[in-house]
C-alpha cells in the first residue's frame, strides 16, 4: 500500500510537471502562429497589405519567431506607446526579413534587411536598431520594400480608411 501512494504521488507531481511545463511551450506556439493577433489593412506609399497588429509588449516580443513562412503582400505591423530609437532581433526567427521604421508621424525614416536565425541555439543575434526615432516597425518578406518601390519619406497608413 505504502509503495502504491508513492507511486501515486509520483505520477500526480509528473503530470503537474507536465501541465505546467506544457501551457507556457502551447501559449507561444498560438502566439507565434498569429492566430490571436488582429488583422488590419495599411498602405506604405501607394501600396496595400494585409498585416498582424502586434501592440502589446508579449505580441511585439515573440513577433514572428518560429514562422516557416511570411506571404507576398502580408507582414507584421509593431506599434508602440512612443516614439523611441527601436531595436529588433531575429531571434528563433528563422525567415528573411525586411523592416521598416516609421515615426510618430508615420513617415518611412529607416529600412532594413534582416538575416534568419540558422538555429533556436544561436547565441550570437544581429540587432537591428533604427537609425531614427520610430513609433511603428513594419516587417515583410525581405526585399519586398524594394520590390514595390518603398522609399524614406513614405506614408503609412494605419488604419487605412476605406472608401465606400
Amino acid at each position: 500500500m505504502v509503495l502504491f501512494r508513492k507511486h501515486l504521488r509520483m505520477l500526480n507531481f509528473t503530470a503537474v510537471i507536465f501541465i505546467l511545463l506544457a501551457m507556457p511551450f502551447s501559449a507561444l506556439a498560438e502566439m507565434s502562429s498569429g492566430s490571436n493577433l488582429p488583422w488590419a489593412k495599411i498602405k506604405v506609399g501607394k501600396v496595400i497589405l494585409d498585416v498582424e497588429v502586434a501592440k502589446t509588449p508579449n505580441h511585439r516580443q515573440i513577433g514572428l519567431m518560429f514562422r516557416q513562412k511570411l506571404e507576398e503582400g502580408k507582414g507584421m505591423l509593431f506599434i508602440f506607446d512612443d516614439e523611441s530609437y527601436r531595436s529588433f532581433w531575429m531571434k528563433n526567427t528563422f525567415i528573411p526579413l525586411s523592416i521598416a521604421f516609421f515615426s510618430k508621424d508615420k513617415v518611412l525614416v529607416d529600412m532594413q534587411d534582416m538575416t534568419p536565425s540558422t538555429s533556436v541555439m544561436q547565441k550570437q543575434i544581429p540587432q537591428y536598431k533604427s537609425s531614427k526615432p520610430a513609433t511603428y516597425a513594419l516587417e515583410v518578406p525581405r526585399g519586398w520594400f524594394r520590390k514595390v518601390k518603398i522609399n524614406l519619406g513614405d506614408r503609412l497608413e494605419y488604419p487605412l480608411q476605406t472608401r465606400p
